[in-house]
């Protein structure tokens, strides 16, 4: 059995997938014994909590691991997910764990090192190459690539080896590409939980030297997280009293969004657990002309009901992609939810971020500088690529028999430890200069 001579890192703001290129030119998924059962899917998760019988008082945990202990024992928990969504975000300097401040790279060489713990011999001795996949763009507002850079370069430093960085899609594409007998030009759209991120790219003949050629790429901040926040705040939040209204002092005045922030993530909803907020909470109810509604939120909250709420959040979701109509239904320590959700609803709810997403598909077209027409292949990865409305944007701008999907959360991770294993990957990788990084 030969060693690996190259691995590839999805690392992704909802999972991440590690696969292993061997010198025969294959490449195979690393899987992880994890609670409820071997899977090649790792969830980008950080858990802390205080135990003096560890070095450092700080015990910490990742992927599902992670999840398990926060459920645990949520109060004596510091949770973080989704890290990756603060890469590229200057405001963000580090994380209070406790008494101490991590800062991103110091958040990521924590979780690489529990991620590579958990696939034991597979990642014990690392190949000499590693190709780590990073977005089109990153999320927010003014994401600073170049930051970005440099918080992977330190977080990646850990592993100690020849790291080289590749867009999330191009991985994808170069997956897709083994599938192929003859040339193409194919486009690729990856959706992440944070990201969605577009590609273009030439596939010549198989045997030809340089099979892959890039052309273009895209990408837009908007992704799965951003389409179970929808769902949160149209269906869930309305029945928490979110919209509603309160008495003071003679005036009926509008209950502040600002109560209904940290229902943006469900790891947030532990941090509203304490004395004043809860406070709060309990004079906001006294003066809210639906006290009901406000006594749910506030169930919410005493009873750590975040994650199972956001799960199902999620489920509705899927059933969503599959069927016209779901019931959602929550029951759980005081709070009960239900409601019958249309998927046309669903789809009227996420329509702006429907629209920015077609915009960036556009956007890549232009980049690569070829027209739909011209695009022999479409290749859907990632959760998000099953939902009908994003599917419908692909089918107004190709025609059905050009669209393909499949492996939507592996082939990532697969296509770049492809891509490790070729002689010059110069073509593939994104370089340091500044200026193009911002671009």
């Amino acid at each position: 059995m030969h060693s690996p001579s190259s691995i590839g890192i999805d690392f992704g703001t909802t999972n991440s997938v590690v696969a292993l290129g061997s010198p025969g030119g294959d490449a195979s998924m690393v899987d992880f014994a994890a609670p409820d059962g071997s899977a090649s899917i790792f969830r980008s998760a950080l858990c802390f909590w205080e135990d003096h019988a560890v070095p450092g008082g700080i015990a910490r945990e990742a992927g599902p691991w992670a999840i398990a202990e926060f459920l645990e024992y949520p109060q004596g928990s510091r949770f973080l997910q989704s890290f990756k969504s603060v890469a590229a975000s200057r405001a963000f300097e580090h994380a209070t764990i406790f008494e101490k401040r991590l800062r991103f790279e110091e958040l990521g060489a924590i979780f690489l090192d529990r991620l590579r713990a958990h696939a034991g011999e597979a990642l014990k001795a690392l190949p000499p190459r590693v190709i780590v996949g990073r977005p089109v763009r990153y999320v927010g507002q003014r994401p600073d690539n170049v930051l970005a850079r440099q918080r992977y370069d330190l977080m990646f430093a850990a592993l100690k080896r020849e790291v080289h960085y590749v867009y999330e899609p191009l991985g994808a594409a170069f997956s897709f590409a083994a599938r192929l007998a003859e040339p193409a030009t194919l486009l690729v759209a990856d959706f992440g939980g944070g990201t969605s991120d577009f590609s273009v790219v030439r596939i010549a003949a198989p045997g030809v030297a340089q099979r892959c050629t890039p052309l273009g790429s895209a990408g837009v901040g908007i992704a799965g997280d951003r389409f179970d926040y929808r769902i949160m705040d149209n269906l869930v939040l309305p029945m928490l009293g979110k919209g509603g209204t309160y008495d003071s002092m003679g005036k009926r005045l509008e209950i502040p969004a600002g109560h209904f922030t940290d229902f943006g993530d469900w790891s947030r909803l532990a941090l509203m657990h304490n004395r004043r907020t809860l406070a709060d909470l309990n004079k906001l109810q006294r003066a809210a002309t639906d006290p009901a509604a406000i006594g749910r939120m506030i169930a919410v909250v005493e009873n750590e009901l975040g994650y199972p709420l956001y799960d199902a959040v999620a489920r509705l979701k899927r059933v969503l992609s599959s069927e016209e109509r779901a019931h959602f239904h929550f029951d759980s320590a005081g709070v009960r939810v239900e409601a019958d959700v249309s998927r046309a609803e669903f789809e009227g709810w996420i329509a702006p971020d429907l629209a920015r997403i077609g915009t960036a598909i556009d956007a890549a077209l232009v980049n690569a500088g070829v027209r739909a027409e011209a695009i022999d292949h479409v290749f859907l990865t990632g959760g998000s690529s099953l939902i009908p409305a994003v599917r419908r944007l692909f089918d107004q701008r190709f025609s059905a028999s050009r669209i393909a999907s499949g492996d939507e959360l592996t082939s990532i991770a697969h296509g770049l430890a492809l891509i490790g294993q070729e002689a010059d990957i110069a073509q593939w990788t994104v370089d340091r200069d500044a200026k193009a990084e911002r671009a």
